[in-house]
């Protein structure tokens, strides 16, 4: 039974994440962002299972990014859709949101061949940016978007996802301080803007993070 558990766990992403689709569908924005956070918990524990009870298989692997192209490429594709609905008379203009969707495809595509993302991630993961697009809606209420800041950001995610560029992954070998610095200050930060702003640090998270990343990418070329 224990080699069923962490596929059951990525079968649950996929159902979440697609809920969240529908939400999106129906304009219900703030909900959406709700399951997208469950749909990570599952995307990251469906691994963590497949670790610690030894049963990795290719079949579960090919399962995981498959679920996370509906929760972490269309999701954020769909918000963004409907996001320059609203901001644009321009009618073919929305589908440009489309483009995450692609961007996350050959995201997940090259994760499933690319060996060096053993304790790293190369380029912005497929859920940190579903995170960060589809919390829009927490943003405060006098922060405006415009089209041309939602174009903008369509663009930039897409390049983030498959940018040559190591981010932090939250894989532990060992809970020591030393070579786990920024996966700490990151846990930390989290914490800290959760306490402060609460659910609306959400569009706040994921920024810190790449901010982080690049910190860390920085250092550790000085050091080199």
């Amino acid at each position: 039974m224990k080699k069923h558990i962490p596929n059951t766990l990525t079968c649950l992403n996929l159902i979440t994440g697609g809920i969240g689709a529908i939400f999106i569908i129906r304009a219900d924005y703030d909900l959406a962002i709700y399951f997208v956070l469950v749909s990570a918990l599952f995307d990251f524990f469906d691994g963590f299972a497949a670790r610690m009870l030894k049963v990795q298989s290719i079949i579960g692997k090919e399962l995981d990014s498959l679920a996370d192209m509906v929760s972490f490429g269309l999701v954020p594709a769909l918000y963004m859709f409907r996001v320059l609905e609203g901001q644009t008379n321009i009618e073919n203009l929305p589908y440009y949101g489309l483009l995450i969707a692609a961007f996350s495809a050959v995201r997940l595509a090259k994760f499933n061949v690319d060996d060096r993302q053993s304790d790293q991630f190369i380029g912005l993961p497929t859920p940190a940016n579903t995170i960060m697009i589809a919390s829009l809606s927490f943003l405060p209420a006098n922060w405006e978007i415009t089209l041309i800041a939602t174009i903008v950001i369509i663009t930039v995610s897409s390049f983030l996802l498959v940018a040559n560029v190591p981010m932090i992954a939250l894989k532990f070998k060992s809970f020591g301080w030393k070579g786990n610095e920024l996966r700490f200050i990151l846990i930390v930060s989290i914490v800290i803007l959760g306490i402060i702003f609460g659910i609306n640090a959400l569009p706040f998270i994921i920024p810190v993070y790449i901010l982080l990343s690049l910190i860390g990418n920085f250092i550790s070329k000085k050091v080199v």
